[in-house]
């Protein structure tokens, strides 16, 4: 019984090999649970937000920082994406016919483009946390302090178990590129060993 993977592959190329294959799964499915959890979050939070600036509520902050949230969000999902194109670089790499298999030249590429990828998303991930944060910290001074009872009116100047919600939606967005960064940076070092 003789596979594909039985012929003479060297070391390098096969712990190579099974390094992209593993931690770009790892990857991949870790970044698509905390991009799916988010996304219904800040899915809810956009109609909250619509049906808020119906009523006169809101803070602009908010409408932002769901902007940069779900433009981290999006770059989640091409990230994940990336991380399913190192599993298949690494079955490529496996390849019998070495004129298919990439070079190390090609997965350094990938892995570099998959770093910017990562940082990007990072990056206009931290500026929706900044405006998310911020609107909740404008909310939070202008509620009455101390023991002052709760009068009606305009509910939304008061900070809802939603908008922490929100915050923690962006939080699992930022968790998802750090684990993409990671399993980037650490699959480049694999390469670099070789």
């Amino acid at each position: 019984m003789t596979t594909d993977f039985d012929y003479a592959l060297p070391p390098a190329v096969k712990r190579i090999s099974g390094s992209f294959r593993l931690v770009g799964w790892i990857s991949f499915w870790t970044q698509v649970v905390l991009a799916a959890i988010s996304s219904l979050v800040l899915l809810f939070a956009s109609i909250n937000l619509t049906a808020r600036s119906g009523t006169g509520g809101g803070n602009p902050g908010t409408g932002v920082g769901l902007l940069f949230a779900g433009l981290g969000l999006v770059a989640v999902y091409f990230s994940a994406f990336w991380a399913f194109r190192y599993t298949r670089l690494g079955r490529r790499l496996r390849s019998r016919d070495t004129s298919k298999r990439p070079s190390p030249k090609d997965a350094i590429q990938a892995l570099r483009l998959g770093t910017v990828i990562s940082m990007a998303g990072m990056l206009v991930t931290l500026f929706g946390s900044q405006a998310l944060i911020g609107s909740l910290l404008g909310k939070a001074l202008a509620q009455p302090q101390g023991g002052t009872v709760f009068v009606p009116g305009n509910i939304n100047q008061y900070v809802e178990a939603f908008d922490i919600f929100v915050v923690q939606a962006n939080t699992n967005t930022l968790l998802a590129h750090f684990v993409s960064l990671a399993a980037t940076l650490w699959l480049l070092r694999v390469v670099n060993r070789a």
